[in-house]
């Protein structure tokens, strides 16, 4: 999840209306040289904090001609660029943190409490990659109050249940828990660029990807500020759910745990631990509306020209947005 507050969000009218879940997507049409679409139309979504965040760290000094900083927004859109080539979607969208969810904070108050402020520089650029987006006609939804992985959750599994294949790319873990035959993960932080299935989330943490939030339940989580049982770490936790499968039947059969320390443990963290569950799922907070539906051809050259030229890019930067591409929406 995003390292810093989401308290600086894009601007609304470049974040797809940002009120019923509409957006733009694009969809690759094939042209002279390019290789056919995929026959299963496939949806990639972009954690669009988490990119910017990691754009912003591992690029620095970089300004436009008028020196404004523009470091994430031109190491967004070489990502974005990579990200397209690789993956070949046929529908696209980034989705923004709304703010904090209200359901949450209510039962955790120190939830995410201990994140950092968003670093001065990278604020503006928020709007900056926005804009680049609307210009290269790729969505892009920021819902008021919506935390992103909510959000990202219930699209992918709206999109899986209308027969398509998703990618989803971010480092969140929690992620993890909607891996699935249709659904899979583009983790930056592995230099491979494997798409992660079922067997790198078991290989990574020792459960299934149904088994991924009652194991988040246990285990707690420093960067969203979730706690967890003490001394209950990854490996302990895996050894638990594949023990008796799950949280709740974890809770049923106490008795049979095996360490009479981490019995009492899992015991007096219980009434937290089964609210921590209950809620950590993502998407269980969100409803996203999803529907896709073909529209004109986007004229989408010139205005992706006008943003680079502003923010000083040269090379690859300037034809990253040159898409050919349809608009769906959803």
């Amino acid at each position: 999840m995003r390292p810093g507050t989401p308290e600086r969000r894009p601007r609304d009218e470049m974040a797809g209306g940002g009120t019923n879940g509409v957006g733009r997507i694009c969809v690759e049409t094939p042209g002279a040289g390019r290789r056919p679409r995929p026959i299963c139309d496939r949806l990639l979504i972009i954690d669009g904090h988490a990119y910017a965040y990691r754009a912003f760290h591992a690029i620095r000094g970089l300004r436009s001609p008028s020196g404004q900083p523009t470091n994430a927004v031109y190491g967004f859109v070489k990502m974005l660029a990579k990200m397209r080539a690789a993956i070949e979607p046929t529908h696209l969208i980034v989705v923004w943190d709304g703010g904090l969810s209200a359901e949450r904070t209510a039962v955790l108050p120190e939830y995410k409490a201990q994140r950092p402020a968003m670093p001065d520089d990278l604020k503006p650029q928020l709007d900056e990659i926005t804009g680049y987006l609307k210009a290269a006609a790729v969505a892009s939804f920021c819902g008021e109050g919506v935390e992103a992985d909510d959000y990202i959750a219930c699209l992918a599994r709206r999109a899986s249940d209308a027969g398509m294949t998703v990618v989803i790319a971010s480092s969140d873990k929690d992620f993890m828990q909607l891996v699935s035959a249709r659904v899979g993960l583009l983790n930056p932080g592995d230099k491979s660029g494997t798409v992660w299935t079922d067997v790198q989330v078991r290989a990574k943490t020792g459960v299934e990807p149904s088994q991924i939030v009652d194991w988040l339940s246990l285990t707690g989580d420093s960067v969203d500020n979730i706690p967890g049982v003490p001394g209950v770490g990854p490996k302990t936790a895996a050894e638990l759910l594949k023990q008796f499968g799950s949280v709740t039947a974890l809770y049923e059969r106490l008795d049979e745990v095996k360490s009479e320390s981490c019995a009492r443990r899992c015991a007096v963290r219980r009434t937290r631990c089964g609210a921590i569950a209950n809620w950590c799922g993502c998407g269980t907070i969100c409803r996203a509306n999803f529907r896709r539906t073909r529209w004109p051809k986007n004229r989408g050259g010139r205005p992706v020209a006008r943003v680079v030229s502003a923010l000083g890019f040269q090379g690859n930067a300037r034809g990253a947005g040159r898409t050919g591409a349809r608009t769906a929406a959803f």
